[in-house]
C-alpha cells in the first residue's frame, strides 16, 4: 500500500505555491494572463533590452467595463538597493485587488517567496507562475499610496558598466602600487 502511494506521488504532478491565497477562487475564474490583454503596462529599458511589466485591477475579465471607479497609478520604479518594484498610487477610491505581471529577469524571489508591503505593512498575496513570468496579486485598501514588491534579485544586478569599472579600479590600484616606491615596500613579505 505504501509503495502504491509513493508511486502515485511520483506520477501525479504537484504544484505548490508558497503564497497565502487571499482571493476567492470562485470569484476569479479566469487567469490573470487573459486579463493582461486589456491591462496597462510599463516598459523598463536596461542595457538595450525592454522589459514589460503589466498591471491591472480586479482579477477577471468580468470586472472590465464595469462602472466601479478604478485606482490611478502614479508611477512604478525599480529599486536596485532594496531589490524591489516600488509602486506609487495616486488615488485608490475603494478597496480593490491589484496585480502585476513581471518577468523573472526583472524581479525574482528565491523559493518564490516575495514580500509585499502595502503602505509599509506586510501583506498576503497570491502568486501565479508562468514559464518566464510571475503574477503577484494582492488587495489594496482605500487611500493606499505606496506599494513595494520585494524579491531577492532585481535588474540590473551587476551590469556590464559595473564590472568594467571594477576591472579598471583593480588594474589601477595594482599599477599604482607597483610604480610607487613608497607603496611598493608595503606589499613585500620578508
Amino acid at each position: 500500500m505504501i509503495r502504491l502511494a509513493f508511486l502515485l506521488l511520483l506520477i501525479v504532478p504537484t504544484n505548490y505555491a508558497f503564497a497565502e491565497h487571499i482571493f476567492n477562487p470562485e470569484a476569479y475564474a479566469q487567469y490573470l494572463d487573459i486579463s493582461q490583454l486589456e491591462s496597462e503596462k510599463i516598459t523598463f529599458d536596461f542595457d538595450g533590452k525592454s522589459y514589460d511589466i503589466y498591471y491591472g485591477f480586479h482579477g477577471s475579465l468580468d470586472a472590465m467595463g464595469s462602472d466601479d471607479p478604478l485606482p490611478t497609478l502614479h508611477s512604478m520604479n525599480i529599486n536596485e538597493e532594496r531589490k524591489s518594484i516600488e509602486i506609487i498610487m495616486e488615488d485608490v477610491p475603494e478597496k480593490t485587488d491589484f496585480w502585476i505581471r513581471t518577468p523573472q529577469d526583472v524581479l525574482y524571489a528565491e523559493g518564490e517567496k516575495f514580500t509585499v508591503l502595502v503602505d509599509g505593512v506586510d501583506t498576503g498575496y497570491d502568486l501565479m507562475k508562468f514559464p518566464n513570468d510571475y503574477v503577484v496579486g494582492f488587495i489594496l485598501s482605500e487611500n493606499t499610496t505606496h506599494i513595494e514588491v520585494i524579491g531577492t534579485r532585481v535588474i540590473p544586478e551587476f551590469g556590464g558598466l559595473a564590472i568594467l569599472i571594477l576591472a579598471i579600479s583593480v588594474t589601477g590600484i595594482i599599477y599604482v602600487i607597483r610604480k610607487n616606491p613608497v607603496l611598493n615596500g608595503w606589499t613585500r613579505i620578508n
